[in-house]
């Protein structure tokens, strides 16, 4: 049977056992379903040979090797990690189109006696859901835009928002990057397209009768871009404004920040990195607070003479964004707790400013 997707969140509500991706590791790895395994039928070497004998020699013969092989490395993922499966298990399987790999999989899925379905279209159509929700419609719930200076728990407070039962878009978290010069994580972000897939499928996920808070970015996450129509409405919303001194935003930075400043030697390297932008001696100066482990200076030093002012540059080009604007002293967790409560509690006003 062949599974047409009408919903980005149709699959999880289905029952399947496991929804299998059996294209090569290259493509998989570049973007897949949610939750999808990866059992390749054609490995990268074995998807590219078989190409190029199908476009330089003959359709026919390519088919007959990629079935040899398809059924080679069949065989290895019934030896290996479906060895212990039961008689119950329920498969969804999906290639590019839905076509030849997915099919001969499948097949001989199905002949050991497991109830096989295919996704129709293959990963093309989840592709079309995700571009559709992202590019064809607007944000259907109410954006409220967390904005601030660096530093001022932006992320940490929409995670205690969260927890408050207000809706969040965390992007960061999809794009997998705190959103500045420093803000690599050792992972690596996601391609473009595996980040547009968690956001349209985060997208979908939401009560359009109800708000939604994401944090103010610019229209690239590293090196993700944010989809136009998401960025367009983030430039719309009403915003909300944490304010907080210098010292504070710094003692909390140096605390998130935990895993660059436990690398001294990565974190001069990214200070190196602003030398086109800042005088000789004032480069010098933080690359030496770093190698001192004078963290919370160096912070210091960074948000007043870097990212305040750029911050403000970027403020500075749209005139509607102030909008309200939320003071404290502290960014301390019980701090940030009691200010997620007052965030929580002028949420309506925000919205009908």
């Amino acid at each position: 049977m062949a599974l047409a997707l009408t919903s980005l969140l149709q699959i999880p509500t289905l029952g399947f056992d496991a929804v299998i991706d059996v294209r090569s590791p290259a493509e998989y790895a570049e973007d897949h379903l949610p939750g999808a395994i990866n059992l390749p039928v054609l490995d990268n070497a074995e998807r590219a040979h078989v190409g190029t004998i199908y476009k330089q020699q003959s359709p026919f013969l390519a088919r007959k090797i990629g079935a040899a092989l398809v059924a080679r490395n069949a065989a290895l993922h019934l030896e290996g990690p479906l060895a212990g499966l039961g008689g119950g298990w329920r498969p969804l399987i999906y290639c590019w189109r839905g076509g030849q790999r997915s099919g001969s999989f499948a097949t001989i899925l199905g002949q050991v006696g497991w109830r096989v379905e295919l996704i129709q279209g293959g990963y093309k159509a989840w592709r079309a859901l995700v571009v559709a929700e992202l590019f064809d419609k607007p944000v259907a719930a109410p954006l409220v835009v967390l904005d601030g200076n660096t530093g001022t728990a932006k992320t940490d407070l929409l995670g205690l928002m969260a927890r408050r039962g207000v809706q969040v878009i965390d992007l960061e978290g999809l794009a997998h990057h705190r959103g500045s010069l420093f803000g690599h994580r050792p992972e690596g972000q996601p391609s473009q397209k595996a980040f547009e897939g968690r956001l349209a499928l985060a997208l979908a996920c939401l009560d359009p009768a109800r708000p939604v808070m994401v944090e103010a970015e610019s229209s690239r996450i590293g090196d993700l871009a944010v989809p136009k129509m998401l960025w367009a409405a983030m430039k719309a919303a009403p915003r909300l404004r944490v304010s907080a001194p210098l010292a504070a935003r710094a003692e909390y930075l140096a605390r998130a920040y935990a895993d660059l400043t436990a690398d001294p030697a990565r974190l001069t390297e990214v200070i190196a990195l602003l030398r086109p932008a800042h005088p000789a001696e004032r480069i010098e100066e933080w690359v030496a607070l770093a190698k001192s482990g004078a963290f919370a200076a160096l912070a210091e030093g960074l948000m007043r003479d870097h990212y305040d002012r750029r911050y403000e540059k970027h403020r500075a080009r749209f005139e509607d964004m102030e909008g309200a604007v939320m003071e404290t002293e502290s960014l301390a967790p019980d701090a940030l707790d009691r200010l997620a409560d007052r965030i929580a509690a002028a949420l309506p006003a925000i919205l009908h400013r």
